[in-house]
């Protein structure tokens, strides 16, 4: 289902949406949230949109013009489903007053028993999950956010949506000195599922093959789930970190290659946003990333953790 489809599902059930996330800090499945958002309110759409907390979701709200309120879930980390129960009060309020309850994750899940059949429940997945909870088959709509994450969700019929992304994003400077060699890039969460670490390790090895070679680091990791990586892949002198800009896609102009060696990634939208501006890209062959890049045709793919053929793969021509 494309992005169109999505909304024209929606648009038979109402015109009013709560868009619920779990985080306060925007990453892909947030991203594509908030596309889908616009699009619904250029089209005449009320919109709120709720976080845990102030952040800057929150400030992405209050520039759009959406409503916006605090609703916790309870964290990201397993077993905190519990948390969550003290928001069902609150979620059957804002419930009653919108068309539709966008659940954007997983994690917002855990507000499905609270939820009745008087609006159409929406549970749009972004995770590769491992099992499936029996109150997910309260949702009326289920979202997957490619193939490999439809492929976990048994029993649930998913639909299949890829996320959108900015054909000509608006210009960007780059934070580092340009036209003196090439510039290969990672841009996202600085996490081990991410995997820039091996980005850093094939530095050596990028460097031999293309002398002058830049290195960039561009993200952070605002939920410190390894903080001992993240320090690990910042702090090396193999690469040059930059912090997270709201303009990713507008600043990836800059690189001469993209590189995403996840060893476990649902979808890559930042896969897709370097495509959209012609730069080349080099991904690993797990879950959905399959499905954004043809290996050999529109990038190359290669064996997570593969530090040899991430090198050899990133070592490539713009022109």
């Amino acid at each position: 289902m494309a992005a169109a489809e999505e909304g024209a599902v929606l648009s038979r059930s109402g015109r009013r949406i709560a868009a619920i996330t779990p985080v306060d800090h925007p990453g892909g499945a947030e991203t594509t949230l908030l596309r889908l958002l616009e699009r619904l309110s250029a089209r005449g759409w009320q919109v709120m949109l709720t976080t845990p907390g102030p952040g800057p979701l929150r400030d992405d709200a209050s520039r759009a013009g959406y409503a916006w309120r605090a609703l916790a879930l309870g964290g990201l980390g397993r077993r905190s489903g519990a948390r969550a129960i003290p928001s069902w009060p609150a979620a059957r309020r804002l419930a009653r007053g919108r068309d539709v309850m966008y659940l954007n994750g997983a994690v917002c899940g855990r507000l499905l028993p609270a939820l009745g059949a008087g609006t159409l429940r929406v549970l749009h997945v972004h995770d590769i999950v491992d099992r499936v909870p029996w109150f997910w088959r309260r949702a009326d709509v289920v979202l997957a956010a490619s193939q490999a994450v439809a492929d976990r969700l048994i029993g649930l019929d998913p639909h299949v949506v890829f996320a959108p992304v900015d054909a000509d994003p608006p210009p960007a400077q780059a934070p580092w000195p340009t036209g003196n060699g090439p510039v290969i890039g990672f841009v996202g969460r600085i996490e081990p599922r991410k995997g820039p670490l091996d980005l850093v390790r094939a530095a050596p090895a990028i460097r031999r093959g293309a002398p002058g070679a830049k290195l960039v680091v561009l993200g952070s990791d605002p939920y410190g789930s390894d903080p001992a990586y993240t320090e690990a892949v910042i702090a090396s002198p193999e690469i040059e970190h930059h912090p997270w800009v709201d303009n990713a896609p507008g600043l990836m102009r800059h690189l001469d290659v993209l590189v995403l060696p996840s060893h476990r990634e649902p979808f890559g939208t930042v896969l897709a946003e370097a495509m959209a501006v012609g730069t080349p890209v080099v991904a690993t062959r797990v879950d959905g990333l399959a499905e954004v890049v043809c290996d050999v045709v529109t990038g190359r793919l290669v064996a997570p953790g593969d530090t040899d053929a991430i090198a050899d793969a990133s070592l490539v021509d713009r022109d």
